[in-house]
Parts: C-alpha cells; sequence; structure tokens
C-alpha cells in the first residue's frame, strides 16, 4: 500500500464518524418533518397514498395512517442512534417503495403530488408534478440510509454507548 493511500485511509477513518452523524442526524430529520407533517390530518395522509391508483381505498387509507407514525419513529431511532442498522434498513426499504411508488404514478401518466412532505394527492387542473426531483431526492436518501447501514455506529448514539464505546473512536489501534 501507498503512502498516498494509508494517508486517505487514515483520513477516512478519522472523518467517518463525523460524517456519519451528520448523515444519521439528516435522514432523522427527514422523517421526522415528513412524518411531522402528516401527523395532523391522517385522513389527507391516507387520500395523498390512494392518489397513488395502487391499492384498494380502505387500505390506501390505513396505511396512509400509519405511516407518518412509522416516519416519526424512524427519525427518533436515528436522531437517538439507537437500532441504526435497522432503522436505516427500513428506511432503505420505505424509500425503495417511494422512489417506485412515484415512478409508477409518472409512468402512468397521474397527475399527483407525492405527499412526501405534507399534503398530497391529486394536483389542480393544468399544474405540472415533478416527478423527477422526487425521485432523485428520494435517492439521495436511499444513499443515507445505505451508509448508514454500511457504518451505523456514529459518535453519540445509543447504539455506542450500550455497546460501552467512547463518544468517538480512537482510531491509533
Amino acid at each position: 500500500m501507498t503512502v498516498t493511500t494509508e494517508r486517505r485511509r487514515a483520513r477516512w477513518a478519522a472523518a467517518r464518524p463525523w460524517f456519519g452523524i451528520a448523515v444519521r442526524l439528516g435522514l432523522a430529520a427527514v422523517w421526522l418533518i415528513a412524518g411531522g407533517a402528516k401527523v395532523d390530518d391522517l385522513a389527507a395522509s391516507g387520500r395523498a397514498v390512494n392518489a397513488y391508483q395502487v391499492m384498494p381505498y380502505d387500505l390506501a387509507m390505513v396505511i396512509g395512517a400509519a405511516l407518518p407514525f412509522v416516519e416519526l419513529a424512524l427519525g427518533l431511532l436515528l436522531l437517538l442512534g439507537l437500532a441504526t442498522r435497522l432503522a436505516a434498513a427500513v428506511s432503505a426499504a420505505l424509500l425503495v417503495v417511494f422512489v417506485a411508488g412515484i415512478a409508477s404514478a409518472w409512468a402512468r401518466g397521474l397527475a399527483i403530488d407525492c405527499g412526501c412532505f405534507g399534503s398530497g394527492g391529486q394536483l389542480a387542473a393544468g399544474q405540472a408534478p415533478s416527478y423527477l426531483p422526487e425521485i432523485l431526492r428520494d435517492l439521495g436518501f436511499l444513499v443515507l440510509a445505505g451508509y448508514l447501514l454500511r457504518w451505523p455506529r456514529t459518535p453519540f448514539s445509543v447504539d455506542g454507548w450500550l455497546a460501552g464505546e467512547p463518544a468517538v473512536e480512537d482510531d491509533d489501534e
């Protein structure tokens, strides 16, 4: 291994915990904002899910009503750094479903708002949907979840505290 490669690895080892906490807290914020925006109006969340036209109305309403609580739970787990890998896995699965749903709506020519951060549902006549930015945004969040799947331990996390790890790992080994 070259000296340059060793330096890069050393820099990455030093930066990774801090990058990881930024990723964990960033993804936590996404879920807390998304869930918080929908929790006050569960019926609207159900209507937003129903707008995708991929399941019966009653099932869409139940999923729409449950979704904000799942998002809030994921946000809290990530905020605390508790069960981080599990929360990242569920986040990744949910984001794949969201991307598939948005892509499906786009492919079928539906004119809907994704409902990702509140409201959602059918768009007004003449209002153009913004599917590509929504898909790209969710793919970005999926990358964050993937990062946490690979490196779930971050500073100031309950996972680390329960494992008896210091807030910041000493990489001088």
